[in-house]
């Protein structure tokens, strides 16, 4: 076989892949994935028509013809918006509820209220996992960052010795924990099981988060001692409100789809009878739809009706939520496209047959695949997205638990170092007021330890698990 199409994949699926085919698909996946960053880069093309043009690059390169391509990437988009587009928009709703009504300010002056001066980085990374837990990175950033500014003004703290605490829970949970959209893509991608998924990144994501937040906060405090910048505390959610809801109905709305998914996850284990009343019951009460939806639900009454909104300024909120995520929820389509065209393609049994030879472990193997995708796109969807896919065929063989793992693995290599194509690079140094070469030795650190010790407690729990 000298050339592979989609066409030819599907004609024999089982058909054994020639050197010839590695080196063509090899090319094209470099290749798809050179104009993806190029455009990214370069040009500054937004990443949704980005990686709809590197599909297409993808495909032709691979020798599929280009109906059968655009077929692939209209499949892979429309299932992952179908899927995970639901999910975020959920999210989203729930975060600005959180945040409109005042619960987020609840948590941050409860908890900070609580904390001696040297628990104060430990109190911002705790924080930081709550409030990231339902939310976006970059809203998570905008939400906190007033809190980090006031908190280290007011104590006199290094803004490092504050902020990376706080910027390394969010980053964890962003990274590692759905509903996520990147974990959520992921472990669709790989088959995995979502209970257990986030059952075991949470185990992750609890070290990593201390070593790269409170821990390395003292290291960077030293490297670079600024002070907070006074032009950019904005004003609070809840500044402008009379009454605000309660810690403790705050924190369990947040944590209530968490619960049900764990749940789920548990009941699985411990009946694992899918015909039992039981574990059907848990199956829908458990799935990520359900158990954003019901957050969501549950959060118009203990966090809108608490802070006072009427029924018309829960809906306005509402429906404030839904558009700031059109961008996210499309690149995150267009990224399953992409991946799609990858699977259509044959990459990922490529991937399956070259490894096979390797002496290298196949978590470690998506790890260094992500790095690589998030180095040159600087995207960390983006390189879960694509490196799910094409890793996903390792999973085939995998226990419930490797899978998860793998899941993790990627999520980790996809938060490797941060630095100028990365968004979330230019949002920290504005909001720190810092330059360059401080934020390099801070945030992109951070980031790079994030990544490297998270994937040393994936590689630890397969040894066990």
């Amino acid at each position: 076989m000298t050339h592979l199409s989609v066409e030819m994949l599907a004609a024999d699926a089982t058909e054994p892949i020639t050197s010839a085919g590695h080196a063509q698909l090899g090319i094209a996946v470099l290749a798809g994935i050179a104009v993806i960053v190029l455009l990214i880069t370069k040009f500054k093309l937004h990443a949704f028509l980005s990686l709809i043009i590197g599909s297409l690059v993808l495909g032709a390169v691979a020798g599929a013809p280009l109906d059968k391509a655009i077929t692939s990437f209209s499949t892979g988009l429309g299932t992952t918006v179908a899927g995970t587009g639901v999910l975020i928009a959920l999210g989203a709703v729930l975060g600005r509820l959180l945040a409109d009504s005042g619960g987020a300010d609840q948590i941050v002056d409860t908890i900070l209220a609580r904390s001696s001066r040297q628990a104060m980085p430990w109190a911002m990374v705790l924080i930081a996992g709550i409030v990231g837990l339902p939310i976006f990175f970059e809203i998570g950033i905008v939400l906190l960052i007033p809190v980090v500014l006031l908190v280290a003004k007011r104590g006199n703290f290094s803004l490092m010795r504050i902020g990376i605490p706080a910027l390394a829970g969010l980053s964890v949970m962003h990274g590692l924990i759905p509903p996520h959209p990147g974990p959520l893509v992921a472990i669709d991608a790989v088959k995995a099981n979502l209970g257990v998924t986030l059952a075991l990144g949470v185990v992750v994501a609890i070290p990593t988060a201390i070593i790269a937040g409170p821990v390395f906060s003292r290291y960077a405090a030293r490297w670079v001692d600024i002070q907070p910048p006074e032009k950019m505390v904005p004003e609070r959610a809840s500044d402008d409100l009379e009454k605000r809801p309660g810690f403790g109905i705050t924190v369990a709305t947040v944590l209530l789809p968490v619960v049900m998914m764990l749940a789920k996850a548990l009941v699985d284990i411990v009946v694992d009878d899918p015909e039992q009343t039981v574990q059907r019951v848990f199956d829908v009460v458990g799935s990520p739809l359900i158990a954003l939806l019901t957050a969501v639900l549950v959060a118009m009454f203990t966090l809108g009706r608490a802070a006072g909104f009427t029924r018309g300024r829960i809906a306005v909120t509402v429906e404030k939520s839904l558009g700031p995520i059109a961008g996210v929820v499309l690149i995150v389509g267009a990224g399953g496209g992409f991946k799609q065209t990858l699977v259509d393609a044959g990459v990922g049994q490529m991937i399956l047959d070259v490894s096979k030879g390797w002496n290298i472990s196949a978590l470690l193997l998506a790890w260094l695949i992500a790095v690589a995708i998030r180095l040159a796109t600087g995207s960390a969807t983006v390189a879960t997205i694509s490196a799910a896919g094409l890793v996903g065929p390792l999973a085939a063989d995998m226990s419930t638990t490797h899978a998860a793992l793998l899941v993790l693995a990627i999520g980790c290599g996809s938060l490797f170092f941060s630095h100028v194509n990365d968004a979330g690079f230019w949002l920290v140094k504005e909001y720190f007021g810092m330059n360059v070469g401080q934020t390099l030795k801070t945030w992109s650190v951070m980031e790079t330890l994030i990544s490297v010790v998270g994937i040393g407690c994936v590689l630890l729990l397969s040894l066990v698990l």
